[in-house]
């Protein structure tokens, strides 16, 4: 899909897969806790899918059980605790973020986080890479996350700007659709954690980048409007 590009009032941003690359982190969460139950480690590529799933999911690939298991949040729990203990030692900006971040401030454009990842973590991580967004959405804030709109218009209202002006990048269908039910642009990363089987060309993003460093010239379209 494609949509005329206006400058925006403001640019959302999707956490782990879009705007961080917090994958490493997790590769020694799953594979310790798998040391533990005697199971061999998975290839870093494998848990790198699964991370904008998130925990319910990484504890499906590292305990080798369905969701529907009786003991899904005990399993998920672990994984958590085990992650706090590694959050933000490995998990960079994925490239060109740096130079991004750098344009909208020069812009004058605020900048925000909304995440299906628990406040708690999502805090931890942004304390230790030294991130401040304007603002920062959580499930915790919202009666609904994603692809719910709940979070986006909440940034929106936090940052007093209009949904239909904003932008929003995300690595996951849910992402896509959040933005759609928001009525923002959406715009799909196909850096971020993707599964072999999912194509986002099929997500109806109204833009896709493959670089975080093409939302420069996508901003610079709209400095003449």
């Amino acid at each position: 899909m494609s949509n005329k590009i206006t400058r925006p009032q403001a640019v959302l941003f999707d956490l782990d897969g879009t705007l961080v690359d917090t994958a490493p982190d997790f590769y020694d969460v799953v594979n310790t806790l798998r040391a533990d139950e005697g199971k061999t480690p998975l290839p870093h590529e494998r848990i790198r899918e699964q991370v904008s799933n998130g925990g319910v999911a990484l504890a499906c690939i590292t305990f080798e059980v369905e969701r529907e298991h009786p003991e899904i949040q005990t399993f998920r729990q672990r994984v958590l605790d085990r992650y706090e203990t590694e959050i933000g030692r490995q998990a960079e900006l994925f490239t060109g973020f740096s130079e991004v971040l750098d344009a909208l401030e020069q812009l004058n454009i605020p900048w925000g986080i909304v995440t299906n990842k628990p406040a708690k973590y999502t805090q931890l991580l942004l304390d230790r890479m030294t991130l401040n967004s304007a603002c920062v959405v959580c499930p915790e804030d919202v009666n609904e996350s994603k692809p719910a709109p709940d979070g986006l218009l909440l940034a929106a209202k936090q940052l007093n700007v209009d949904p239909n002006e904003c932008w929003y990048v995300g690595d996951h269908r849910r992402d896509i659709e959040a933005a759609h039910n928001a009525r923002m642009l959406s715009i799909a990363a196909t850096f971020g954690y993707i599964e072999p089987t999912d194509d986002p060309i099929h997500w109806n993003a109204h833009q896709v980048i493959h670089h975080a460093s093409e939302l420069i010239p996508l901003l610079n379209t709209t400095l003449s409007r």
